[in-house]
C-alpha cells in the first residue's frame, strides 16, 4: 500500500484497501481550471466531487486498468459502511489540504470543496465485491449529494441492490471472445454482465439514471459496432458513454500508446452505431476522447 499512498491514496483503515483520491479534474477545477467531462454532460462540479473506493479487489484483470494489480489486500478488513462515510470530510480536506495556501485558489472554491455534493465510487476495484455497497449507497444518499456507481457488471444481484443518483455499467466488448481476452476475469462472466446491462432499463427509481460505458482499445476491442449497438439498445441505459482508453497508470506495462485512439476514431466508432440506436448525441469533449449518447424517445 506505500506504493498507493505516494500517488496520493488515503485509505480509511490500515486493515482496509478503502480508500479516497481525489482526482486531476478535482484538482484542477479547485485550481479554477478545466472541469472533468461529467461537468459538460450532467452538470457535476468537479472540485465538490469525491472519488473513492470501498475496496481495491477485482474480478477483472482488464488490459485498459491504470490501477496496479500488485496492490490488492488480500486479507483485507471491510468496513462498515458508517466508517467510511464519517472519515471522508477528514480524507478530502487531507487529500486536499496542500491547495488551501495555493494563491491560484479562491477561497470560495476551497471551501465548496470541503463541502462535497457529489461521490463517484469508481477509484479502483470493483464496488460489488464489498458486501455493504447498497447500504453505503443509501448513507451517501442521505448526505444530500448525488451518488455515482461504475461497476464492471458481473455482481447483477448486487447491483440491483444499489440505488445511487447514477448507475454505471461497463461494456468491454462486443461478444464474450473479446470479453476473456481484454478482461481477463478471474472466470467468465460474460452472462451476468449481459444481464446487468439489460437491467438497466427496469430501472424505475424516480430520478435515478442510468449509463453504459464503453472504452475501446485500438485493436483488440473496437470492431463491431453494431453489435456493441444491439447490446446498448436492448439495455435501455438513459446515456452511453464511448470512450478511449487513455494510456496512463499501471495500464502502460500492459499496451503501447498505439492502444489509444485518436477522437476521430471514437466519432467514426460511434457514428457507425447510431443508425442501429435509439440514441442521440449529447455532447463530445476531446480533451478527454469521450462522446456522450443519450436516449432520443
Amino acid at each position: 500500500m506505500k506504493a498507493l499512498r505516494g500517488m496520493g491514496y488515503q485509505f480509511f483503515h490500515p486493515q482496509s484497501s478503502a480508500a479516497l483520491k481525489p482526482c486531476l479534474w478535482c484538482k484542477r477545477s479547485l485550481s479554477g481550471g478545466d472541469q472533468c467531462y461529467k461537468n459538460q454532460f450532467y452538470g457535476i462540479t468537479s472540485h465538490r466531487c469525491v472519488q473513492l473506493t470501498p475496496t481495491l479487489r477485482c474480478n477483472h484483470t482488464c488490459l485498459f486498468c491504470w490501477r496496479s494489480f500488485e496492490h490488492e489486500y488480500t486479507g483485507e478488513k471491510d468496513l462498515m459502511p458508517e466508517e467510511i462515510v464519517s472519515r471522508i470530510p477528514f480524507l478530502q480536506k487531507k487529500a486536499l489540504g496542500g491547495y488551501k495556501v495555493s494563491p491560484r485558489v479562491a477561497k470560495e472554491k476551497w471551501e465548496e470543496a470541503l463541502r462535497p455534493d457529489q461521490y463517484a465510487i469508481s477509484l479502483a476495484g470493483e464496488p460489488t465485491l464489498y458486501p455493504h455497497l447498497p447500504e453505503l449507497i443509501d448513507l451517501l444518499n442521505q448526505t444530500g449529494g448525488t451518488t455515482f456507481l461504475v461497476s464492471n457488471g458481473t455482481m447483477p444481484g448486487v447491483l440491483r441492490q444499489c440505488h445511487p443518483y447514477q448507475k454505471y455499467i461497463s461494456l468491454t466488448a462486443p461478444d464474450r471472445e473479446t470479453y476473456l481476452r481484454i478482461a481477463r476475469p478471474v472466470e467468465d462472466y460474460w452472462d451476468q454482465i449481459l444481464e446487468s446491462i439489460s437491467d438497466l432499463g427496469h430501472e424505475t427509481d424516480a430520478g435515478r439514471r442510468t449509463a453504459i460505458r464503453v472504452t475501446l482499445v485500438r485493436g483488440i476491442n473496437d470492431q463491431d459496432p453494431e453489435r456493441y449497438a444491439r447490446i446498448i439498445q436492448e439495455s435501455g441505459a438513459k446515456f452511453v458513454e464511448v470512450k478511449a482508453y487513455m494510456h496512463v497508470g499501471y495500464s502502460q506495462k500492459r499496451l503501447t500508446i498505439r492502444h489509444m485512439p485518436l477522437h476521430d476514431e471514437i466519432d467514426r466508432f460511434t457514428r457507425k452505431m447510431l443508425p442501429h440506436l435509439s440514441y442521440r448525441i449529447l455532447g463530445e469533449n476531446t480533451l478527454s476522447r469521450v462522446i456522450c449518447l443519450e436516449q432520443d424517445l
